[in-house]
């Protein structure tokens, strides 16, 4: 039996790495690099486009637990993504260019996966795996508003800069994490009042890049470009990317007015990218504004941050909780076109699509991922036909199922809702799911 699985994305790689595994012959199609968008630098397949960071690592935040699921379910990209792991205190932070090319070669050495290049152009028939994420091509994203006969939802995100770590003026700057928790992996670049005063009026003022069809109302909240968070408030950014809580600048011995952090993106060392800094700014205005912070003056840009469209379905009323197609579940849907936003997400909406078809195609039911497991409240979050205005989403605890007893401590009831949700996970493995 052969399904074909289309993008090779974070949720293509590893919905096609699953059913290959689970025996199934896969052709899995990728438009790169005969194809490409303003947003993709990279012919290799699970393209990190806006973070190199999959977020907090620690089973009291809820993409801890999900990525944690992910591990001991057999995830590609979780392996991929700790075997290319950089320092990043309490999170998860990959080598970008090593984890997408890890990836690329596992996918394209295993013998059950086939890759085809070239765009497609229309919504094949089942048993098929949709998968090109936000950025899927204008041929294709008309056929699938074709094939289920409405219009897309839509919504903006940005990128942030790249700049070379030797760049940076470390008699400004300082490594510190947050808290002082692990090591100290981030640089840091402090800001007093009149210099963030300063940043945040010649912020709010630069010129933007033009973006048909871009409003700040159109902006998913947690990929937001820092000029638009900037005009809701010349604070907005002190208690957002640039706020100083844990972190004390070893000049003054204090904690500073306002704070840059810069996170490694690479395993040499040699590129870092300006945390929370995602922007649509005009490339010159990129540079005039941010080489405003202290330390970064003379910084050399590698890549400037860019915006792009994100496209996804009104999941609830189309797709079932294994992102499938109502009326036809050989045809399902996977990653941020679903309406899950973020990495592990998109990773997970693939792993699910994928165990969900492959059990459906022999016979059986999908396994059973409750609303106790992150994966599972994934699944549901989406295809709830109760919600009135749905909107992407990134995992968090308000929508995995709460704990029977009450817990007053945050930590500590988070602790417990994901030892409930990998007892439940780990129940699954040992069946076989």
């Amino acid at each position: 039996m052969t399904v074909k699985v289309v993008g090779a994305g974070l949720a293509g790689s590893e919905a096609a790495w699953q059913l290959a595994n689970r025996g199934f012959s896969v052709e899995l199609y990728e438009m790169k690099p005969e194809k490409m968008t303003p947003a993709h630098h990279s012919t290799d397949f699970a393209e990190l486009v806006c973070s190199n960071s999959f977020r907090g690592d620690r089973l009291e935040n809820a993409v801890g637990l999900l990525k944690e699921e992910l591990r001991r379910c057999g995830s590609l990209i979780m392996t991929c993504a700790d075997a290319s792991r950089v320092e990043a205190g309490g999170c998860l932070a990959v080598d970008r260019q090593g984890f997408s090319r890890m990836v690329t070669e596992k996918i394209c050495s295993h013998p059950g996966i086939t890759v085809i290049p070239g765009e497609i152009t229309r919504v094949p028939e089942g048993p098929v795996i949709i998968a090109t994420g936000p950025l899927t091509s204008d041929g294709l994203s008309d056929a699938i508003g074709s094939y289920f006969g409405q219009d897309y939802l839509h919504f903006f995100d940005a990128a942030a800069p790249l700049i070379a770590a030797e760049s940076v003026d470390m008699d400004k700057a300082w490594w510190q994490s947050r808290y002082d928790r692990g090591t100290p992996d981030y640089v840091n670049c402090a800001l007093d009042a009149q210099q963030y005063a300063d940043f945040v009026r010649e912020l709010v003022n630069a010129e933007e890049a033009e973006v048909h069809g871009f409003e700040d109302a159109n902006v998913f909240e947690g990929c937001m470009p820092v000029e638009v968070m900037a005009r809701r408030g010349v604070d907005t950014l002190r208690y957002g990317p640039m706020k100083p809580v844990g972190l004390r600048d070893p000049g003054t011995g204090k904690e500073p007015w306002a704070v840059v952090q810069l996170r490694q993106d690479n395993a040499a060392k040699s590129v870092y990218n300006l945390v929370g800094f995602q922007t649509h700014l005009k490339f010159g205005e990129q540079k005039r504004v941010f080489s405003m912070i202290p330390g970064l003056e003379h910084a050399e840009f590698l890549r400037y941050g860019v915006m792009h469209r994100n496209t996804f379905l009104q999941s609830p009323r189309l797709l079932d909780r294994y992102y499938a197609d109502r009326r036809s579940p050989m045809v399902a849907f996977a990653g941020q076109m679903t309406g899950v936003e973020g990495y592990v997400e998109s990773t997970a909406s693939g792993f699910l699509a994928a165990v969900a078809m492959a059990a459906r195609l022999r016979g059986a039911e999908p396994p059973d991922f409750p609303k106790t497991t992150a994966i599972g409240a994934l699944g549901l979050y989406i295809s709830d036909e109760a919600v009135q205005s749905f909107q992407p989403m990134n995992i968090n605890f308000s929508i995995i199922a709460p704990l029977e007893k009450r817990i007053r401590k945050k930590s500590e009831k988070n602790a417990a809702i994901s030892a409930r949700a990998l007892e439940a996970v780990d129940a699954l493995v040992a069946a076989g799911f």
